[in-house]
C-alpha cells in the first residue's frame, strides 16, 4: 500500500502535465481518492463480516497497485477522478482489513506490535517516491511506471494472501464465532445479548459507544495534522520563512523520516509506558514540534519542527486502531472501520480547512489550528488505554 501511493505521489506532476490540468482543477481531482477512501471506510466493517479480512485484504492488494495504471491511461479529468476515487475505495477496504488482520495478530503476540505494520507502510511510500523519482529521472511515462510498478505489487498480494489470518473474526471478548447453522447463530446471538447484559447492559453499550466516538475524534486530530503536514509544510517554508524550494521540499521529508522512525520505536514505547501515555507524550511533542516551527521562522526551526511534529504523530493513529479494535463492540472490525473512517475525514478535511483558514488569518496562524488538535490528542490520550483480551484468542 505505501510503495503503491508513493509512486503515486511522485508521479502527480507527470499526470498533471499529461492532462493539461491547472493547480486549481488538479486540486478537485485530488479529492476524488480520499472521498472513495472515506466512503469505503464505513461499510467496510460489514464486508469484513461477510467476506472475512483476508480475503478483502488480498482483494485490495491487488486492485490499488493496478488501478495506478488507470492514472497514467486517463485521457480527461473526469477519467482520472472515476480513476482515484476506485483507488481510494481500494485503499479503505484494504486499510480497514490490514488492521483487523493487526490486532488480531497483535493479541495473539500479547504485545503491542501494530506501530510496526505502519512503519512498513511509511518506509514503503518513502521506497516509492524513489522508485517514482528514477523513472521519472529516466523519462519514462507515468503508464509504464504504474504497470511497471503495479503488476508486481499486485502478485505479491497474491502471494502473501497464504500468511494471512482466516475462519471468523473474532469478537473483543476473544470468543470465536458460532457454527455458520441458523440455529447455532441465533444461539450465538442470545449468548453474546446475554455476556453485553452481564456486563451491564445499555449503560455499558452507552460507555462502548461514547468511547468509540472519542477515539475517533483523536483519530481524526492525528490524520488531520498529517494531512496539514503533506499539503502546507513546503509551502509554509517556501513562503512563511522564505527558503528555497529544494529546502522547501525537506519539511515533508523530514516529517516523513522521523513518521517512520517513530513507528518502528512506538511498540517498545507502548509496551513500557501504556498506549494511553504513549498518545499523551506523543501529543505533547507533537504540538510543541509544530509550534517550535511556526514560533521561530528560520529554515533550521522549520526543520526541526516538521520533524518533531512527524515523530509525535507516529504512533498515534495505530495506538487508536489497536485501541477500537479492542473496545467490546462485539466485533473488532466495527470500532476500527469507525474510527479510522473519522481519521480519514480528517486527512480529507485538513488540507482544505486550513487553506480556507489561511486565506482569513495567514498561513502561520493556521497551522496553528494543527497545534490545538495535537494537544487535544495528548488530553484525551487516555481513551487508547484498551488492553487486549487474555489469552490471544484472535490469533488462531
Amino acid at each position: 500500500m505505501g510503495l503503491a501511493d508513493g509512486v503515486w505521489l511522485a508521479r502527480i506532476p507527470a499526470v498533471k502535465q499529461h492532462l493539461g490540468l491547472s493547480d486549481g482543477r488538479l486540486g478537485v481531482a485530488l479529492l476524488a481518492s480520499p472521498a472513495g477512501l472515506v466512503l469505503l471506510a464505513a461499510v467496510a466493517d460489514r464486508l469484513i463480516r461477510r467476506f472475512g479480512s483476508a480475503r478483502l485484504t488480498v482483494a485490495g492488494g491487488i486492485a490499488m497497485p493496478l488501478l495506478t495504471v488507470a492514472f497514467g491511461l486517463a485521457g480527461n479529468t473526469i477519467a482520472l477522478m472515476a480513476a482515484l476515487f476506485a483507488y481510494g475505495a481500494a485503499g479503505g477496504l484494504m486499510d480497514v482489513s490490514m488492521n483487523a488482520q493487526a490486532v488480531r495478530v497483535e493479541r495473539g503476540y500479547g504485545r503491542p506490535i501494530i506501530n510496526s505494520f505502519h512503519a512498513c507502510y511509511s518506509f514503503g511510500g518513502l521506497l516509492g517516491a524513489l522508485f517514482g523519482g528514477l523513472f521519472a529521472w529516466l523519462g519514462i511515462g507515468p503508464a509504464v511506471t504504474f504497470a511497471a510498478v503495479g503488476v508486481p505489487l499486485a502478485a505479491l498480494a497474491v502471494s502473501a494472501r497464504s500468511g494471512l489470518l482466516r475462519g471468523p473474526e473474532p469478537s473483543v471478548f476473544g470468543d470465536r464465532d458460532p457454527a455458520p447453522d441458523r440455529a447455532g447463530k441465533d444461539g450465538g446471538d442470545r449468548e453474546a445479548a446475554g455476556r453485553a447484559a452481564a456486563r451491564g447492559g445499555r449503560p455499558r453499550g452507552r460507555r462502548v459507544a461514547l468511547r468509540i466516538i472519542v477515539l475517533g475524534l483523536l483519530a481524526l486530530c492525528s490524520l488531520l495534522g498529517e494531512g496539514a503536514a503533506g499539503s502546507w509544510s513546503a509551502v509554509y517554508l517556501q513562503d512563511n520563512v522564505a527558503t528555497s524550494a529544494a529546502f522547501a521540499a525537506l519539511g515533508y521529508a523530514a516529517f516523513s523520516v522521523t513518521m517512520a522512525a517513530g513507528r518502528l520505536s512506538g511498540d517498545r514505547l507502548a509496551a513500557r509506558f501504556g498506549p494511553a501515555r504513549l498518545v499523551t507524550g506523543c501529543g505533547l511533542v507533537a504540538a510543541a514540534g509544530l509550534g517550535l516551527a511556526l514560533a521561530w521562522a528560520t529554515p533550521m526551526a522549520g526543520l526541526i519542527g516538521f520533524g518533531l511534529f512527524g515523530a509525535g504523530l507516529s504512533s498515534t493513529f495505530p495506538q487508536l486502531l489497536s485501541a477500537a479494535g479492542n473496545v467490546e463492540t462485539g466485533r473488532s472490525e466495527s470500532g476500527i472501520a469507525r474510527v479510522a473512517g473519522a481519521g480519514y475525514l480528517g486527512l480529507l478535511a485538513g488540507p482544505v480547512i486550513i487553506g480556507s483558514c489561511a486565506g482569513l488569518i495567514g498561513l502561520r496562524l493556521a497551522l496553528g489550528i494543527p497545534v490545538l488538535l495535537a494537544l487535544c490528542l495528548a488530553a484525551g490520550g487516555r481513551a487508547a488505554a484498551v488492553r487486549p483480551p487474555a489469552g490471544g484468542a484472535g490469533a488462531a
